[in-house]
């Protein structure tokens, strides 16, 4: 049985919190476009939160964040095609991302919590993208078939990964890269203060 004791509030706080920056960092992202879609700022969140209070706030991190790709309409080209579809792709890829980069952390934070920062980091627009990749073949093969050939594209998988999220991933990785410092130094500050 949970007693009100057995909620750490101060880890509550920090997942509203995390949760304000999630919706703030996509909603000013949705304004800054490579290509057809935006960038994923929120992905360093998503790996932060995820460290710091476990695969289980990861996870719902990534799906505000993707509940936030679907409201402001950021996903509405592939809405119209099979909203279904969508509505998954959206809210799993976001999920994922955020609790196997929790789960990630834990797993090598035991022996070293730098590598552990970098890899759930790495991990989050790694595994984010992935899914958005599978999506596409699973669900929109036939319409991205058509945008490709539509923009000169010598096939679909070209398009996909040149066109459509190339430069969007590698800016999500650089990003989470650059960052990289910045995480270590909030997660090892957080745990001090916790064993404080």
């Amino acid at each position: 049985m949970t007693t009100l004791k057995s909620i750490d509030t101060g880890k509550l706080v920090l997942l509203a919190l995390f949760t304000a920056i999630v919706i703030i960092l996509q909603i000013l992202g949705a304004f800054i476009r490579f290509g057809p879609f935006s960038i994923s700022l929120v992905l360093m969140p998503i790996a932060v939160g995820a460290a710091l209070l476990g695969a289980y706030a990861g996870a719902w991190l990534g799906l505000v964040f993707g509940f936030v790709v679907l409201v402001s309409g950021d996903a509405n080209a592939f809405m119209i095609i099979n909203p279904v579809a969508t509505v998954f792709v959206v809210l799993i890829k976001g999920a994922l991302a955020g609790f196997i980069a929790g789960k990630l952390y834990k797993l090598i934070s035991t022996r070293n919590k730098t590598i552990a920062a970098v890899s759930a980091a790495i991990a989050c627009p790694i595994i984010n993208t992935g899914i958005f990749i599978a999506g596409c073949y699973l669900f929109f093969l036939p319409t991205l078939t058509e945008w490709g050939l539509a923009a000169g594209a010598v096939n679909v998988t070209a398009f996909i990964f040149l066109g459509m999220v190339g430069l969007n991933f590698i800016l999500e990785l650089g990003v989470n890269l650059i960052l990289c410092p910045a995480i270590v130094r909030l997660i090892r500050y957080r745990q001090d203060a916790g064993n404080s």
